[in-house]
């Protein structure tokens, strides 16, 4: 085990400067103008408040952690927003809840300035980008010159929609071509480097995986993602459905939007731990402070533009991403990842010939740990 110790005034930190994260400290300020943080600073473990960088230490003794699980005995990740001490957790940051803009022309204006800003920062040395041809990852695409990749099966939706959406950028596209057998040799891995075994989560970290080993084969140790803009900016069904859809307890869309807001810590943790185990380190520039801020102003319906199935969801993203995409992409819907990469479904059938039928429980999650075992 390679642990490292929190103690003795050492500092280690992932996402931030000392400085930065001991002035939020004393000011309790949640967004203090980073892109996330984690790890230790004068003797204590801290994570920023949507968790943005994973951290954990020893369940039994959190002066033993360290920023990947698989090099500890018995990892107990610290949660978003806390400090952790030999005393015990505290939360010192909650995410803040701001009145909305007076207008939509300065909420769409914000939101457009705060992503330009964001992008502005990202250095492109070593970088590559995800690319899915949907709004989110072609605000990257369109600004970073970085090269372009995505995986999927070949007759996937996410091959042809970054085929099509690459074209109208004039860019060139690497595609990762997803085979049975890229699935079987991944997921054992994944499920080691994440510590879970659950179907979603390892549906959804298999594309990002591939991608992430072609990037690192090609020379590349980043990889810019578009995380977070779908759970920022109001784009998701159960959002939009609000307050009809069970899957939300909140009564409107702008409540609905900041409950999975709140879900980031966890699939970041995901992610995160997915993309470094296969050789890459994560950027998410849809992630900063100035991004998370605009985003909790926004109403609505910049958030939805319609309660239902009808409403244009990531509205405002979509008018600010106007400035740098075409209509085409700008206003494009697109599938989850494990979907439009068509690797839920492909996960799902060797679970099948494996003998892992539907009418049994959960039956991709018990394939998965076979995999494992």
């Amino acid at each position: 085990m390679t642990g490292r110790r929190a103690g003795g005034g050492k500092v280690r930190l992932d996402g931030a400067d000392p400085t930065a994260v001991r002035d939020a400290l004393d000011s309790g300020d949640p967004l203090p103008g980073t892109r996330g943080f984690a790890g230790a600073v004068d003797g204590r473990l801290v994570r920023d408040v949507l968790g943005r960088y994973p951290c954990f230490s020893e369940r039994d003794d959190p002066t033993t952690w360290s920023f990947d699980p698989t090099e500890l005995d018995d990892p107990e990740a610290v949660p978003a927003g806390h400090v952790r001490t030999p005393a015990g957790d505290e939360r010192v940051w909650s995410l803040p809840e701001p009145s909305p803009f007076d207008s939509d022309e300065s909420a769409v204006s914000t939101v457009r300035d705060a992503v330009a800003e964001s992008l502005d920062e990202v250095s492109t040395e070593g970088l590559a980008i995800a690319f899915s041809g949907g709004v989110d990852s072609a605000l990257l695409a369109a600004t970073l010159d970085a090269p372009l990749y995505v995986a999927g099966f070949p007759d996937s939706h996410d091959i042809e929609a970054a085929r099509s959406a690459a074209a109208l950028l004039d860019r060139d596209l690497q595609v990762v071509e997803v085979t049975h057998d890229d699935i079987e040799r991944a997921v054992p891995d994944i499920a080691t480097a994440i510590g879970r075994t659950n179907a979603m989560d390892v549906q959804i970290a298999l594309p990002l995986s591939l991608v992430a080993e072609r990037v690192a084969a090609d020379g590349y140790d980043r990889l810019a993602v578009g995380q977070g803009a779908d759970e920022l900016f109001g784009g998701y069904a159960k959002v939009a459905k609000a307050p009809t859809d069970p899957r939300v307890d909140a009564g409107t869309i702008r409540g609905a939007t900041r409950e999975v807001i709140q879900s980031l810590p966890g699939q970041l943790e995901r992610d995160v731990l997915t993309l470094r185990a296969a050789g890459v380190e994560p950027v998410a520039p849809l992630l900063s402070d100035r991004v998370i801020d605009a985003a909790l102003r926004l109403p609505g319906h910049l958030l939805v533009t319609e309660p239902g199935e009808d409403g244009e969801r990531k509205h405002a993203l979509r008018r600010a991403a106007g400035e740098w995409l075409p209509g085409e992409i700008a206003s494009r819907d697109k599938k989850a990842v494990q979907y439009g990469s068509l690797v839920a479904r492909e996960l799902d059938r060797l679970a099948r010939q494996d003998g892992f039928k539907r009418r049994m429980d959960d039956h991709v999650t018990k394939y998965v740990e076979s995999l494992v075992d």
